[in-house]
This record gives C-alpha cells, sequence and structure tokens, in this order.
C-alpha cells in the first residue's frame, strides 16, 4: 500500500492509479508543484457528487479510475451544455471559468484523481467528506453550496 500525502514538490514516481483505488477521502492532495496539482477523490455511491462550481484561475483535469459518473458542465450556470456518463477510464477536460459538477452515477464509490494547473488546493489537504472540504476552503466556488 502506498503512503497517501503530498509528495509535493520533491520529485517522485508512483503508481497514481492504484494510489485513486486506496483512496477513501473525498479529497486528498498526492502532489503539488509550483504549477501544477495531483489531488485524489473518492465520491460517496448513491448520488454523491463533486458539486456544481467553477473556478477562476484554474484548468482541472479529472479521470475516472473506477465507478461511473454523470459529467455537467457549461459555460453558464443555468445553461450545461455537456451532460454525459463517463466510465473507469475516461477523462473530463474542464477549463477556467466553466460550471462543472462530477456526480457518482454507480453503486461503488467513484474513485478518480484531479489535475488542476495551477495549484487549487493547500499543500498537504486532505479532507475526508465534502462536508469537510466546505468547512475546510468554504463553499464551493460560485455556489452557496
Amino acid at each position: 500500500m502506498l503512503d497517501l500525502k503530498d509528495y509535493g514538490p520533491d520529485p517522485c514516481a508512483l503508481d497514481l492509479k492504484q494510489a485513486a483505488l486506496e483512496n477513501e477521502k473525498y479529497r486528498e492532495t498526492l502532489w503539488t508543484g509550483d504549477h501544477f496539482q495531483v489531488t485524489l477523490m473518492c465520491i460517496p455511491a448513491g448520488g454523491g457528487d463533486i458539486g456544481l462550481e467553477i473556478h477562476h484561475d484554474n484548468d482541472q483535469f479529472i479521470y475516472l479510475v473506477s465507478g461511473t459518473g454523470r459529467v455537467q458542465l457549461g459555460k453558464e450556470k443555468d445553461n450545461l451544455t455537456v451532460d454525459k456518463i463517463v466510465h473507469a477510464g475516461e477523462a473530463v477536460f474542464i477549463p477556467d471559468n466553466t460550471w462543472h459538477n462530477v456526480t457518482n452515477a454507480g453503486d461503488e464509490p467513484m474513485k478518480c484523481f484531479s489535475l488542476y494547473a495551477p495549484v487549487k488546493h493547500a499543500h498537504g489537504t486532505t479532507e475526508s467528506t465534502k462536508a469537510d472540504a466546505i468547512a475546510q476552503e468554504g463553499p464551493l466556488e460560485g455556489s452557496n453550496e
């Protein structure tokens, strides 16, 4: 088993897919550098989600390692022009200033890793649940959640 912690900004080599599969937390930073960051996410079954939000000054990439998700994206909060089911092995590309949400559409936890450029979360961020994330970091960007 991999010790799940933030290895950045030190150089390292590890099995990213295995790290994502081992992660049980809503969010765990795995590597934080000067220009980008890798986080692991575990979204619970039964409709758990990341939450509808928008990032300003961050592009984001999400890769599903296991589970099934419903991805919704759009330039306007009330007009999400992309609505697609994604499975393990598929990726989501989220440009800066794009509303987005990923909802667990399956009956098992959805495991994924996410890349942010530039860095989005503090080095060493660990949040067990979405509620913990909101308590720690405040409401999701652009929302009251």
